[in-house]
């Protein structure tokens, strides 16, 4: 029957021949996600972080496995997306090499523990700048070039790393993550309203809300919370995440599968965020 019909389903995940920038992609699920898109076919991944050493490091790592298409390269452009002249920078930087991004994968960000009494103004200050005004700095900068490569069919994609810890409550306490998880239900909300914006731009945007994934930057929560092999055992599923849970969850989002996917938010922590109908911690690695 034509209803029954699917063209070409052996390419519904492929990403052969996209270009893809990915900022915190040094380590993490930012590298997880690297390594997933230079794996599905994309042609370029650029690699953005803070230091230059993790960066080239990273990109060394990506361009050495065995998986990718001929041609297909992780390039290395170390720039600071806390404040608008990094985010600046690495647009001039990805523009040297394409005029066109179809995947943004937003996924820089910072967090901070410590008790509601003693919590500094500064901490607050530097999540929420990082984890939500750095996501609408690079989402407005590259719109132009994601465009440019977006089609009714096969719109460009912008995907947000938020967190669990946006959609119940965060860690409190004296390692309480008040910024964190404030920042992580605004940049939700954020993706939203630049899903509506974005769309008739041939533009999706969406969100992926990961629970604990070991890292270092999630390694330190990981212990103030009963540590790893308590966490994984309360989860639901019994573990805690794995970098396949980030790249299939990324690639589906990104590729041809998840083209009339726009406005959503995934969570990615294995049901954890509904086993008491509220989160007890949350912490991601996009770090």
């Amino acid at each position: 029957m034509a209803e029954a019909q699917l063209n070409d389903f052996p390419s519904l995940f492929s990403l052969k021949g996209k270009v893809a920038v990915v900022t915190g992609g040094s380590r993490g699920l930012g590298l997880h996600a690297a390594s997933a898109f230079l794996q599905a076919g994309a042609s370029k991944v650029f690699i953005s972080s803070r230091k230059a050493a993790a960066c080239d490091a990273a990109v060394k790592a990506l361009n050495a496995q065995p998986n990718l298409a001929p041609g297909a390269q992780a390039i290395s452009i170390p720039a600071d997306s806390s404040d608008l002249a990094g985010v600046r920078l690495l647009f001039a930087e990805v523009a040297k090499h394409t005029d066109r991004v179809d995947i943004l994968f937003a996924n820089a960000g910072a967090s901070w523990g410590e008790a509601f009494d003693t919590h500094p103004d500064e901490a607050f200050a530097k999540v929420m700048n990082l984890n939500v005004r750095a996501v609408f700095n690079t989402v407005q900068l590259f719109a132009p070039m994601l465009a440019r490569a977006g089609t009714p069919e096969d719109p460009s994609r912008v995907i947000i790393t938020a967190s669990v810890a946006g959609l119940g409550v965060g860690t409190l306490g004296k390692h309480g993550t008040y910024g964190y998880s404030a920042s992580k239900a605004a940049v939700i909300h954020l993706g939203r309203n630049l899903a509506l914006e974005l769309g008739p731009r041939h533009i999706t945007v969406n969100s992926i809300c990961p629970g604990f994934f070991p890292s270092k930057m999630a390694n330190s929560l990981l212990e103030a919370s009963g540590g790893a092999d308590q966490i994984a055992k309360a989860n639901p599923m019994g573990r805690l995440g794995r970098p396949e849970d980030i790249a299939g969850a990324v690639v589906y989002l990104a590729s041809r599968a998840g083209a009339h996917v726009n406005g959503e938010t995934l969570a990615i922590d294995g049901g954890a965020l509904w086993d008491r109908g509220e989160l007890s911690a949350a912490g991601d690695s996009k770090l």
